[in-house]
């Protein structure tokens, strides 16, 4: 690939993760590298059984909690975030290394309205990024710093979901 760009996936609807792994599967039919760091995330997912058996494409996660933030203590939270801050630095590296085509940054705007990465932190990822490279950042609530330093930027409108009528998240579906 010539030239990368920034990609943000966006929104309070449902599919953000799913568009991104759409691309990556996109990107591997191709031929090329995909990295995906999946960010707040520590739970199975049916994806993840397809993806791992994708020669080109491989998944970083590092979270280990199995509950939501709102549920944990003041130090799993604080354990959270170290994982959060190594899954960062591990991911560039891994994708300079290994000279990524895409890197799919899965819920990192979750991480950053968290409280677990910072602002300066996606900056420095985005300005270091390598020009051949295209990155992929989903996440609810893109500020409108990284929305202006995106080149795409798609968002998903929540116009009526299943799940507010008490269905609960269905594997193959939602997870």
């Amino acid at each position: 690939m010539k030239k990368g760009y920034i990609q943000v996936y966006t929104g309070d609807g449902k599919g953000k993760t799913t568009a991104a792994i759409g691309l990556a599967i996109r990107g591997a039919g191709a031929g090329m590298r995909v990295l995906i760091a999946q960010f707040l995330k520590a739970m199975d997912t049916s994806e993840l059984n397809i993806l791992n058996k994708i020669d080109n494409i491989s998944v970083m996660r590092y979270a280990t909690a199995k509950k939501f933030v709102w549920d944990m203590s003041d130090e799993e939270k604080v354990n959270l975030k170290n994982e959060m801050q190594k899954l960062l630095g591990d991911t560039v590296k891994f994708a300079k290394d290994n000279s990524c085509d895409i890197v799919i940054f899965d819920e990192l705007l979750g991480a950053y309205n968290g409280g677990f990465v910072s602002e300066e932190e996606i900056l420095e990822l985005i300005e270091s990024k390598p020009d051949s490279c295209e990155y992929v950042i989903t996440g609810r609530q893109a500020p409108d710093w990284l929305i202006d330093k995106a080149h795409l930027v798609s968002s998903t409108e929540a116009v009526k979901h299943y799940m507010d009528s008490g269905v609960t998240a269905r594997k193959g579906i939602e997870f």
